[in-house]
């Protein structure tokens, strides 16, 4: 039991291994035929890891013991829509990779600003089109900041059918550079106790900290950007079990003194998609 965990959740680096010893093979057996056995080597044991992982995903992730939701800040203030959100369905993103089974997308929509909307106007709008490209984002646990990235462009919006079917081309090849990658700009923070919180898709050079940092709940760390695997400038929130990306497992939240909806009372919760969240 202990090694089928371990590969569980080493299982994006088991992937990727056995992907490009697929692609070594085929290479092979194109450039010399006296490779052919080392090739269908290669390719035989590609296939058979792929395969073992997902004998071995499939029923660990229903193994995943349940945890009660930890309680984190809005990440955001104003009022922001749900999307990809755990309050719906769980995992959130379609995927436990990358800490992902509890994360939820955000994307400002104040009152009284509109949002471009999906199939309005060009394939590929500027991020700056958006009301959430450059609004604040802020820590949603106190502790120590472990990591940071910054570096990486905002690019344009996908707002049409025909952009979204690139950004999930797009998305494909940014896979083999690994998660950071598909989450771009982001900064995680060790709460302790085995709670890690990220917010990714920040914009390009805007966080406000550096590793080793201590922050508090609600500081101010980075700016909403466009990076990444995104369709539009949003805040892309989660909690881990661990700091990195390839292994750690997602952990539930709920967010503290939040208006869902158009209540007129705060509270703490969880928007379910297409609804707003409102906070503070």
């Amino acid at each position: 039991m202990i090694g089928m965990r371990a590969l569980y959740r080493h299982r994006m680096a088991v992937y990727v291994g056995a992907f490009f010893a697929l692609v070594l093979g085929i290479v092979l057996q194109r450039v010399d035929d006296g490779l052919r056995t080392v090739a269908l080597t290669l390719n035989f044991s590609g296939l058979l890891t792929l395969f073992g992982c997902l004998l071995v995903a499939v029923p660990m992730a229903k193994r995943i013991p349940a945890r009660e939701p930890i309680l984190v800040t809005s990440p955001v203030t104003g009022r922001w829509l749900a999307l990809n959100s755990p309050a719906t369905k769980v995992p959130s993103h379609g995927i436990r990779l990358y800490g992902q089974a509890h994360a939820i997308d955000l994307a400002y929509e104040p009152e009284g600003a509109a949002r471009p909307q999906f199939g309005d106007g060009p394939a590929m709008r500027p991020a700056a089109d958006y009301p959430a490209f450059g609004q604040p984002v802020r820590a949603m646990v106190a502790g120590t900041v472990v990591r940071v990235d910054d570096r990486q462009r905002d690019h344009r919006a996908r707002s049409s059918l025909a952009a979204v079917l690139y950004m999930y081309a797009e998305g494909a090849i940014k896979e083999f550079g690994g998660p950071r990658r598909v989450v771009g700009n982001h900064i995680v923070i060790d709460a302790g106790a085995g709670v890690f919180a990220l917010v990714a898709h920040l914009q390009q050079g805007s966080a406000v900290v550096e590793v080793g940092d201590t922050v508090a709940a609600g500081q101010i760390i980075g700016h909403c950007g466009n990076s990444g695997n995104s369709s539009e400038p949003h805040v892309h929130a989660q909690l881990m079990d661990r700091a990195s990306t390839w292994t750690g497992q997602g952990l539930p939240l709920v967010f503290a003194d939040v208006q869902i909806g158009e209540g007129p009372e705060f509270s703490h919760g969880v928007p379910e998609n297409g609804e707003h969240m409102s906070s503070v």
